[in-house]
């Protein structure tokens, strides 16, 4: 005879079926709502001044000289400023972050920053920087836990796409005042408003995790739910954004075909080169990884993040893909994280920081008007990922703290928003203006979430939570 648990779980699954499609369904005639709405609206030309006012000109000839420079001073800054906020239990990354931005022309002004960072070494910061995420993309997969997800699948995919859907959505309808005023008649109002959703919808997961470390919460129920989340979270918001950068960068017919073969992609690297790259570190447990073995373990995550940026998704794409695919406890990526995280993080990272300072100018934000439009988007961008979140969160049976917690921790962006940002402004779809309020959101929403969850958890013990 059946049992009651074995008649309700079916039941509860087949509801949880039905609210999930209509949560997405929901969520594209939302889009699409969106995108009649705005069908009509223009955006003004490009000769606006405060974004198109000429850098300062470069004051040497020696570019390789000032990359020198560059990076001696952001690493130093960013260094000093990492020690600062972590005494501030905040992540040290948003000390790196900061150090990028006040070397630019934020704090120095165009003259002394120009001097500094002049344009003429931009393209080679940009080189550099372009390697620095890609690796540090690889890492970030290395990092993904499987087994980790599937312990928890039902509550980590409903709060993660529901913290994607929800600050999407956000971000559509924001569109709507921001394109009229911060973008360019160079971009159509379905690309614009796609890539700000996709920018709302971004959670750092590598900077979730080491808040979480911090806290002690990495082993806990709760923190290995929002580890998940924030995982299935990030790895959605890079397929939306890969076919955002389709759209953007081509026509209807051609972005159907990069997307094709950016699906074809996946599938080959899931069913063939995954099955091969387990046997292979399978094969290694027994030997540390040498020279040749991480010189073809590197050549690989080129050739990855070349074919992707071949496809036109852009390379950290590959890089991560291959990275997640390496089994994440096995000895091959645990010895490449520990040869490959120091100088990524501490050489090539500051690179990237040196040149999202020189393309952040926070005096572009200026008057009441613009700093309104910061505060809203600031606004949409932390109700999005909290209301979605807790909303999820309630209905998988968290309590009102815990719910709010996961809702706290979802709202983190830090530099995963960065690289999303970088590569918004290097399509043109977003200016300058709108370049740096982004910015802003990403460094307060990720400020906040330390001093919130310590708040929420006041005089509770990280290891006195249940662990599993």
């Amino acid at each position: 005879m059946q049992t009651t648990s074995d008649t309700v779980a079916p039941r509860r699954a087949f509801g949880a079926s039905i609210a999930y499609g209509l949560m997405i369904g929901l969520a594209v005639l939302g889009f699409l709502l969106v995108r009649w709405l705005g069908g009509d609206l223009t955006a003004p030309e490009m000769d606006l001044v405060r974004d198109a006012a000429p850098g300062p000109p470069a004051l040497s000839d020696n570019a390789i000289l000032h990359v020198f420079v560059a990076l001696t001073a952001v690493i130093l800054t960013g260094r000093a400023l990492g020690w600062l906020f972590a005494r501030l239990r905040q992540p040290p990354v948003i000390g790196e972050v900061m150090a990028g931005i006040l070397l630019g022309p934020s704090l120095l002004g165009r003259e002394a920053s120009g001097w500094l960072l002049p344009a003429s070494v931009a393209p080679y910061l940009a080189i550099v920087a372009q390697l620095g995420v890609v690796l540090y993309m690889f890492l970030v997969g290395l990092e993904l836990n499987g087994e980790l997800l599937r312990r928890r699948a039902k509550a980590t995919l409903a709060i993660s796409h529901a913290s994607i859907v929800a600050p999407f959505l956000l971000g559509a309808v924001l569109s709507l005042l921001l394109y009229p005023v911060l973008s360019h008649r160079g971009v159509s109002f379905t690309s614009f408003s796609l890539f700000m959703g996709v920018a709302m919808s971004i959670t750092a997961f590598p900077v979730l995790a080491r808040i979480l470390t911090d806290l002690r919460w990495q082993q806990t129920e709760l923190g290995v739910i929002a580890l998940g989340a924030a995982a299935i979270d990030d790895a959605t918001a890079w397929c939306l954004l890969a076919v955002t950068v389709a759209v953007v960068q081509s026509q209807v017919s051609a972005a159907a075909q990069t997307c094709a073969l950016a699906f074809l992609f996946i599938a080959v690297m899931l069913t063939v080169v995954r099955p091969l790259a387990e046997r292979w570190t399978q094969r290694r447990e027994s030997r540390a990884l040498g020279g040749a073995a991480l010189a073809g373990l590197l050549a690989a995550v080129l050739a990855s993040a070349a074919v992707t940026e071949a496809i036109g998704i852009h390379a950290i794409f590959g890089a991560f893909l291959l990275g997640a695919i390496i089994p994440h406890d096995s000895r091959v990526a645990r010895e490449a994280t520990e040869r490959l995280h120091d100088i990524v993080t501490v050489l090539f990272l500051p690179a990237f920081f040196a040149l999202t300072g020189m393309r952040t100018e926070i005096g572009l934000v200026s008057g009441w008007q613009d700093w309104l439009l910061c505060g809203l988007i600031i606004l949409c961008a932390t109700a999005g990922k909290f209301g979605g979140a807790i909303g999820a969160a309630r209905i998988t049976g968290m309590n009102w703290r815990d719910a709010c917690t996961i809702g706290v921790l979802m709202n983190t962006r830090g530099l995963m928003e960065l690289i999303v940002l970088n590569i918004g402004l290097d399509l043109g779809v977003i200016s300058p203006t709108l370049f740096a309020m982004m910015v802003l959101m990403a460094l307060v929403t990720t400020l906040m979430t330390t001093p919130i969850v310590l708040r929420l958890h006041h005089g509770e013990h990280g290891g006195a939570r249940q662990a599993l």
